[in-house]
């Protein structure tokens, strides 16, 4: 999105004192801009950060124009990494459209599905018929994808100011948690496991005990974040006072998640507005009251143990519920395939093979129309909103009451946080945009959708 400065302030109403420079989002470019400035003959200058994934936290472009190294003003532009995934969905089925939305948030995956067949069940009308032990998988996979996240956030949060072990045994975590992803779905990221209806597949044989390692792990190297960071004076006078946006400048520009936490609000939608059963476990929601770049820090460390209680509670639901159904027992809705994780890592179970191709031509035939066809799904349309490791998650489905969505539009956190980069570093230091920028956890994948 490129900017140019009109003569003429269009948005001005009557009354309204017009404003000296006016940013329309209609062409122009950076030599156009820099040319202006040139005009101008002052000490200003423009600095094009961005567009390239170091630093900038993907391919996102900043047009910083600054005073010595005090940034004065400063414009994001996107849509460098636009995917078209939305406009895609429209020509897919409503259980093809997983296999898109999970690529939006590639480091968060598994939210994108939830909020996307949490809107297709409420439409369907099928919300109270997933199964419990459906919904305890799905609370399991998030928290842990949350976890994942923040390490990640954390991780390259750190490596911004020069602490890269933060990032390397971030990852060394991560990778726990994605082995375990891979053991029950069959992939690392992008995983579409999450379906209308349920889950793809229960854990493997040994998931319970995978599980249990990850926990364990986790419990033992979570404190190692503690101990690197939050009494480092280095650490905290680098991110103290950094990217301060107070509670009503979060309000103002739709902030949610730790930025919005990080304010000390209390607003966590696992707790004001529970889904797949949040209700009924026990954590908190983890706030902070440094309104900087330090506090939203302090609530993701935190977060990852809230997480982790939630995970342990999981696990033992899932070992008293063992055996029970993981998807909904519609099966004019549920997918067919009954996967069975195999050595590589994906396949049918034998026994709906045999059963489709040996015993029954209507069970054949049901497998070849919901594969190909899918269901339809009643007209109507429905907002439906989740906690994200990032904000708000949400996702607006409309159906025509057709096999494919007529329209799904996501509502990605990112999108929202990148428009208050302005508000955070103009007045500062060009060296603390960038820590600013961490400090929201962008991912340009889920803005550029």
């Amino acid at each position: 999105m490129s900017t140019h400065a009109a003569s003429e302030d269009i948005f001005a109403g009557s009354g309204d004192d017009h404003a000296d420079r006016v940013y329309l989002a209609q062409g122009g470019d950076w030599a156009d801009i820099a040319a202006e400035q040139a005009e101008r003959g002052d000490e200003m200058i423009v600095v094009n950060m961005g567009p390239q994934h170091p630093s900038t936290h993907g391919v996102l472009r900043l047009i910083l124009e600054m005073d010595g190294e005090t940034v004065t003003s400063i414009r994001p532009g996107i849509g460098f990494l636009h995917t078209g995934i939305e406009k895609n969905m429209e020509f897919k089925t409503w259980t093809q459209g997983v296999t898109y939305v999970t690529r939006m948030d590639y480091v968060a995956p598994i939210f994108n599905e939830a909020v996307y067949c949490l809107a297709v069940e409420r439409l369907l009308g099928i919300t109270d018929d997933i199964p419990e032990r459906a919904n305890v998988i799905r609370v399991l996979m998030m928290e842990l994808n949350r976890i994942a996240s923040h390490l990640v956030a954390m991780g390259t949060g750190g490596m911004e100011i020069g602490a890269l072990t933060m990032m390397t045994i971030a990852f060394r975590e991560r990778e726990m948690i994605l082995d375990f992803f891979e053991a029950v779905s069959g992939l690392r990221m992008n995983n579409a496991y999450i379906r209308p209806g349920g889950v793809a597949n229960d854990l493997p044989e040994d998931g319970l005990d995978m599980l249990r390692q990850v926990i364990d792990w986790l419990k033992a190297h979570l404190p190692e974040y503690a101990l690197f960071c939050n009494e480092n004076p280095i650490f905290i006078g680098r991110m103290s006072n950094i990217g301060v946006m107070d509670l009503s400048a979060c309000m103002a520009l739709g902030v949610t998640g730790p930025p919005l936490r990080s304010t000390g609000y209390d607003w966590d939608l696992r707790k004001s507005q529970p889904y797949c059963g949040y209700e009924t476990y026990d954590f908190e929601s983890v706030t902070w009251a440094s309104n900087d770049a330090y506090g939203r820090f302090r609530i993701r460390l935190q977060e990852c143990w809230e997480s982790l209680k939630i995970v342990e509670q999981c696990y033992d639901r899932l070992q008293k519920s063992q055996g029970e159904p993981v998807m909904v027992a519609d099966q004019k809705i549920a997918w067919p395939a009954q996967l069975s994780v195999g050595s590589d890592g994906q396949g049918n179970s034998n026994e709906h093979i045999k059963h489709i191709m040996g015993e029954s031509m209507e069970a054949l035939i049901h497998h070849f129309k919901i594969v190909t066809e899918g269901f339809r799904v009643p007209a109507g349309q429905v907002y439906q909103a989740i906690e994200s490791p990032k904000g708000e998650l949400a996702c607006h489905v409309v159906s025509d009451g057709g096999n494919r969505p007529y329209r799904v539009h996501f509502r990605d956190p990112g999108f929202n946080h990148l428009q208050s980069v302005p508000a955070m570093c103009e007045g500062g230091m060009m060296s603390d945009v960038v820590v600013a920028i961490a400090s929201l956890d962008p991912v340009l994948g889920g803005v550029d959708r």
